[in-house]
């Protein structure tokens, strides 16, 4: 495959899983191009034109010509400075890497990260909060992952890369949309009742047990095992986390338990304060389904996959002449 093809095939990935929708996608793709058309001639230089075509902000080609052939990728969920020299050192021992895929964005894909949260105020309007009352609270959230961001020396590990010679991608909202959707399917399918079978199920994925052997697997922040789950809402895409106010509008909307990658002692307190139920899934083990769901139909494609720096690799589909290793 070249660059562009797995690129391109993400986005498509992504789009489909998204929690806004087919119809919601174009427009906000629609809205960008006028956006750009409209912008006077000396200032379309600095417009990111991948926006016309990917609604991923943090998922972009960032080093590397995309018309290159690869036939094996190195995959993690953070590949910064240390993971570039990794990658050299490997390729100076002989093994063919033909470039690097993170989750986690660097370069402009991280500067933009706060581009990407919009689509939680979509998430949480289907669970019952209205629309206005989730974008206003998402707004504010956006400005503050901006702003905290801006300062961050976001080409370090991408220096690295170019002087190096690697070709580097970022993978963040399509893979944490594929984990999203993977695991809202999941429950609504086996129905559990209580939060303690709802930790059952998660530990039937191979990626939870495999962070339960190293102890940073599923765990039950708030509430009780006992505790009837009722709505379950699965919170795993959107950039980041978003304001721990809306956990309240969630909770009049009848959700009560949250199955989420992270939570902050903030956050944790509120849901406290909401009678609700939280469970941790686990960080870089959801980041490590949502990362495999793409991988494997990069692999299916014949490139040959090797993970490091927390991916999880759980291939599952066979592949036709890629290979994983870990």
């Amino acid at each position: 495959m070249k660059i562009e093809e797995i690129y391109q095939m993400a986005v498509k990935m992504g789009i489909e899983k998204d929690p806004r929708g087919k119809a919601e996608i174009k427009r906000i793709l629609t809205g960008n191009k006028k956006k750009y058309e409209k912008l006077p001639e000396e200032e379309k230089q600095y417009f990111d034109t991948d926006s016309l075509t990917n609604p991923f902000a943090d998922t972009r080609i960032l080093v590397g010509d995309p018309g290159t052939n690869v036939k094996s990728v190195i995959a993690g969920i953070d590949m910064e400075v240390p993971e570039v020299i990794l990658t050299d050192r490997l390729r100076e021992k002989g093994e063919k890497i033909d470039m690097i895929i993170a989750h986690h964005p660097e370069g402009k894909a991280l500067v933009n990260l706060d581009k990407v949260m919009a689509l939680q105020a979509d998430e949480w309007n289907n669970f019952g909060v209205p629309i206005n009352v989730a974008e206003a609270l998402i707004g504010k959230r956006m400005q503050e992952i901006y702003r905290a961001l801006l300062p961050r020396n976001h080409e370090r590990a991408l220096d690295a890369a170019r002087l190096l010679g690697i070709p580097f991608m970022t993978m963040h909202t399509v893979a944490d949309n594929q984990v999203n959707a993977f695991l809202t399917d999941y429950l609504a399918a086996k129905k559990p009742r209580a939060v303690g079978e709802v930790m059952d199920l998660l530990l039937d994925i191979p990626e939870y047990q495999a962070a339960a052997r190293l102890q940073a697997g599923p765990a039950v922040i708030c509430g009780s095992k006992d505790n009837r789950a009722g709505k379950i809402m699965v919170d795993m895409t959107g950039g980041t986390e978003g304001p721990k106010e809306v956990l309240e509008k969630l909770a009049a909307a009848g959700v009560g338990t949250i199955v989420a990658m992270h939570y902050s002692e903030g956050h944790k307190e509120e849901a406290e304060k909401q009678k609700m139920n939280v469970i941790i899934a686990g960080h870089i083990s959801s980041d490590s389904i949502g990362m495999n769901l793409i991988l494997d139909q990069v692999q299916q494609r014949g490139v040959s996959v090797m993970a490091t720096s927390g991916l999880i690799r759980v291939p599952r589909t066979a592949a036709k002449k890629g290979r994983s290793k870990s």
